[in-house]
């Protein structure tokens, strides 16, 4: 079983920039606390990595998913 990185976004796999993730000792809040988050990517997550990991910025807009969908 791998372990979940929480500092990377279970979807694209790249820097979710998750400031809760950054350090351990955190009390600033995450940039995605004040952002609509796309439930379609939330949808995406897998059930492993539910509310153990964030998704970068891109992802929790829909960039990933309407890229994909445009070039297809």
């Amino acid at each position: 079983m791998q372990s979940t990185r929480t500092d990377l976004c279970p979807l694209c796999g790249n820097a979710n920039q998750c400031d809760l993730a950054a350090t351990a000792d955190s009390s600033a809040p995450c940039w995605c606390f004040s952002t609509p988050i796309s439930k379609e990517a939330l949808a995406r997550v897998p059930t492993d990595q539910v509310d153990k990991t964030c998704l970068c910025p891109r992802c929790a807009a829909g960039i990933e998913a309407s890229e994909a969908a445009a070039q297809s």
